[in-house]
């Protein structure tokens, strides 16, 4: 007989776990649907039936009627906040997905789903079940948990899914037995649920205790054996203690009325389920779960159809349902009629470079062996003049890839014709280390839908699906999953050359049709001005920034390194001493335990759901203004990050023969517009503090005669806020050359500003900075340490003084209510689906962004448009100072001493006049022998 294995899935755990888990990065379907929980639990279940082979399987949800435990303790779970509406509205959609997959759904009014779980896990073990699994991230179940009955904890973030026996959870908790686990939350409470335990004893104590008197109640029988401090905390906490570890007790009795034949594993609706994988657009599931037999996906809907010649051939018209953009076939290659030709022979690569010439764009897509652009080598080029038509061009040896190269550098740096790509910033980047200089204008398939559809995803094979109803070939098909085995392109092409010539060609194909599709769309959602102005001519921009670089001193880091080391070794030391102990720094748990349990900083201390004190940066700052240990702490974390990420990481990023680092600019990553820097991220140095600003020492300028350049806006967002919001106050002070921040001091707290104090402009400061980003009275006192109704007083005096500031927030945020967008001065949009969500919380979180979005948005436009009239000007006059970096609101050359005369007003006019405004536009400069002093 085969062996019974029953699996009982904690539905809204995992509900709940499956939507935060993508939080920040969330899944929507072609119709604005989030599907981040239906997709993270249908996962679940399908890694369940697929490696683990159950027998029997239930899924129970907890219900809103109150429990017993709300009965005895009405704070019970109080603290949690009100269900998300997409979390709210996916719980239907999960239903249906169970009921597609013929799983049961229990619920019974009055118990939890814990309790309905643990009554069926014990009565499974009793009628002699092989392996009953309870499914939940939730570690209270190890009390539970038998030789028979374990939990299974699924896998996050990429981490394998966890099985936990009695030793584990004894390992996991600190004890001798599972039922101790009611014990240990009797004790230290439970957060998650707001049990709230014996107040100042938390994880480590409570395990201690237990392992001396084995449960609560036998502890609160032996208090006299307790001394100080601990006696008196249990003691006055005994009737918690004991109702603590009721409320954690999961029910074994619950009135579940079920035959185990009801949850035996039925076979699945396969209609049904197909039907919801493509109403949900989980087109890999559907594959991963029904093999060939499953095609469907996003494709065109019928106004997209009218506007593309490529739609009849891609999307199979009969099979379109009536939804828009779903449908029910995804095609591939082999559905496709199509002409990819591979061309070995100079001639063919005459012929095609003379249809080249005479087109007016042309798609191109370059093979080649990384994804370094300094290292990579073009082992082959593919080219797309029209649809469903591409040719290769492999460079099979490497003696070869000059000659070949040279002979199609005309045609690609001919700035009649235009080039279309997917991150043609690649292609171009390789292209530049290989001395050829790929002219515009550019149209880059990436860029546009980043401006089109700013908080999707934008990679070629989403593309492709999305709007083509196409699935491209993937790169893993050819070079195999990412590993030790995985092949480099150049061997495969060696080996099967046709193959790679059909991914390659595929590519530029594709690009070129996407091209058709957003070309109408930017014009459509009133884009073409950012694409074709800020964006496209910005590309070859950020190439040569890139393919030029900027020196670095490793010996300066050296010493920097050292100096800090022996900041962090005394800033360690201190922390011993207050602390009266050695601990693991870096140990969040540890250093919980020293603040909150030994030091007593906090009354409530918050804790993780997993009863782990909370000692992020937040709480830290709070208590730096009354604790050194708490300041000191901060300051270790500083310094420690800056070492490691900084100080020691840069020589590796580092030309071996130049010395000088090559970051890479990342256009489409931020809704905002704000370029990122990667590999390494130069934009992130601190700089507010003297020991990250010592890192800027080690820039150096490279060669005789040169120096560098730092030129920065001022205050520019500030002042695109005065713009905006048309405040006379505000636009008279930065009119009048008035520091910004003495003015709205002068006018928050009524004094002359010669009689303004640093504190007072401190506090103007971080209020004129914390209203752009939404800075409520709490979050203002906490990062001045200053009284709530202090800093409530000084936000209602700031509006007072610049009322036009209010306005425009009040107005923006009605905007958006309306258009459910905002945009920035240049046009550049932000969508924001969730202005108008019931759930306050998530509401006032979207109409901060609102407000800031065309502030900080604007100035990213701005920035960008001074880089490409810097560059055009420096191109133009043939001058030889190079633009290195762009770090937000700055940008650093490498400038000849001999240009500097026309070079900085060149510089500051581009940058002020980037876009008109009302206000002035002040642009500091400073050059030095490294960047600090130049800055």
């Amino acid at each position: 007989m085969s062996a019974k294995r029953l699996f009982l899935l904690d539905g809204m755990a995992l509900a709940y776990r499956a939507y935060f888990a993508l939080i920040r990065n969330p899944i929507f379907n072609s119709k604005k649907i989030n599907t981040s929980a239906l997709y993270g639990f249908t996962n679940t279940l399908l890694d369940l039936l697929k490696k683990h082979e159950p027998t029997h399987m239930a899924v129970a949800f907890d219900t809103f009627a109150p429990t017993s435990r709300h009965s005895e303790y009405s704070e019970y779970k109080a603290q949690r906040d009100e269900m998300p509406e997409d979390l709210s509205a996916a719980l239907p959609q999960i239903r249906q997905m169970l009921e597609a997959f013929q799983i049961p759904i229990l619920e019974v009014d009055g118990y939890e789903a814990d309790d309905i779980i643990g009554t069926l896990a014990k009565q499974a073990q009793a009628k002699g079940f092989d392996e009953i699994f309870m499914v939940t991230p939730d570690k209270d179940f190890g009390q539970l948990v038998t030789d028979k009955i374990k939990m299974y904890r699924p896998g996050r973030q990429g981490k394998d899914a966890e099985i936990w026996g009695v030793a584990e959870v004894c390992e996991k908790w600190g004890i001798k037995r599972v039922d101790q686990v009611v014990d240990m939350l009797g004790l230290m409470g439970d957060a998650s649920d707001n049990i709230p335990g014996i107040p100042g004893i938390g994880e480590k104590t409570a395990a201690k205790l237990l392992a001396e008197f084995g449960s609560v109640e036998n502890l609160l029988e032996s208090t006299n054996k307790l001394k100080g401090k601990q006696k008196e905390k249990v003691e006055a906490g005994k009737e918690q203690a004991l109702m603590s570890k009721r409320l954690a007790t999961i029910i074994l009795d619950a009135p579940v009325d079920i035959d185990f034949a009801d949850v035996a594993l039925k076979p699945l609706d396969e209609p049904a389920l197909k039907s919801l994988f493509v109403e949900f657009e989980f087109n890999n599931m559907g594959k991963r779960l029904f093999g060939d037999s499953f095609k469907a996906g996003r494709g065109f809907g019928t106004e997209t159809k009218d506007k593309s010649p490529y739609a009849s051939q891609l999307t199979g018209g009969p099979d379109q349902n009536d939804q828009g953009m779903l449908f029910a076939k995804l095609k591939t290659i082999s559905d496709v009629e199509r002409s990819y030709k591979i061309l070995i022979t100079k001639d063919e690569r005459k012929r095609l470079i003379k249809q080249l010439s005479d087109a007016k764009s042309f798609c191109f897509d370059l093979e080649t062996t990384s994804l370094d652009v300094k290292r990579a080598r073009v082992i082959g080029l593919a080219f797309s003049v029209e649809p469903f038509s591409a040719y290769y061009l492999p460079i099979p040896k490497a003696e070869e890839e000059a000659s070949i190269l040279k002979e199609l550098e005309d045609v690609l740096t001919n700035p009649e014709i235009e080039k279309i790509g997917h991150n043609l910033k690649y292609d171009l980047g390789v292209l530049a280390w290989k001395n050829i200089t790929v002219a515009g204008p550019f149209f880059d398939t990436m860029l546009a839908h980043s401006l089109v559809e700013p908080d999707q995803r934008h990679s070629m094979d989403f593309l492709a699906e999305m709007y083509l109803g196409y699935e491209p070939i993937t790169i893993t098909s050819l070079i195999g999953p990412k590993g030790k085995d995985q092949k480099n392109m150049e061997e495969v092409q060696r080996e099967d050359l046709p193959k790679v010539a059909e991914y390659a060609s595929e590519d530029a194909d594709i690009t070129l049709q996407l091209k058709e599709i957003f070309q109408p769309m930017l014009k459509e959602k009133e884009q073409e001005k950012l694409f074709y102005d800020i964006e496209s001519p910005l590309l070859p921009v950020l190439v040569k920034m890139e393919h030029a670089g900027i020196a670095i001193d490793i010996t300066a880091l050296e010493e920097i390194s050292s100096e800090l080391e022996a900041k962090i070794d005394t800033k360690r030391s201190r922390i011993y001493e207050i602390a009266g102990h050695e601990f693991n720094l870096n140990s969040p748990k540890q250093l919980g335990v020293v603040l909150f349990e030994e030091m007593q900083l906090l009354a409530k201390p918050k804790k993780t759901k997993t009863g782990q004190y909370v000692t992020n940066e937040q709480v830290l700052e709070s208590l730096s203004h009354r604790f050194e240990i708490a300041s000191l702490i901060l300051e270790y974390r500083k310094a420690t990050k800056l070492k490691s990420t900084y100080v020691d990481a840069l020589p590796g990023y580092a030309q071996e023969e130049t010395q000088r680092v090559h970051t890479t600019y990342q256009q489409a990553v931020t809704a905002t517009g704000r370029m990122a820097s990667i590999d390494p991220n130069l934009q992130n140095i601190p700089i507010r503090s003297d020991q990250g600003k010592e890192i800027r020492k080690a820039f150096v300028p490279q060669g005789e005669g040169v120096i560098l350049l730092a030129a920065d806006y001022s205050q520019i967002e500030l002042r695109i806020m005065a713009e905006i919001s048309g405040d006379k106050g505000m636009q008279e002070a930065f009119a009048s050359g008035i520091d910004i921040h003495t003015a709205t001091s002068a006018r928050v707290y009524g004094v002359a500003e010669k009689d303004v104090t640093s504190d007072m402009r401190r506090n103007a400061k971080m209020v004129n900075f914390g209203i752009i980003y939404g800075i409520s009275a709490f979050g203002l006192s906490q990062r001045l340490g200053i009284p709530r109704n202090e800093a409530a007083d000084l936000i209602e005096e700031y509006f007072k003084q610049y009322p036009g500031v209010q306005s425009y927030m009040q107005e923006t945020i009605a905007s958006a209510k309306e258009k459910e967008y905002v945009e920035t001065i240049t046009g550049r949009r932000r969508y924001l689906r969730d202005i108008n969500s019931k759930n306050a919380m998530i509401r006032q979180a979207v109409e901060r962004t609102a407000i800031n979005m065309p502030i900080q948005g604007s100035a990213a436009d701005m920035i960008k448009l001074a880089m490409v009239k810097i560059d055009q000007k420096l191109t133009e006059g043939h001058f030889q100072t190079k633009m290195l970096l762009q770090v937000h609101d700055e940008l650093v050359f490498e400038m000849k001493d001999e240009e500097e005369d026309m070079v900085v007003p060149l510089i500051v006019e581009s940058m002020q006049n980037a876009v008109s405004l009302k206000v002035p536009i002040l642009v500091e400069t400073g050059k030095g022998e490294n960047w600090l002093v130049a800055h």
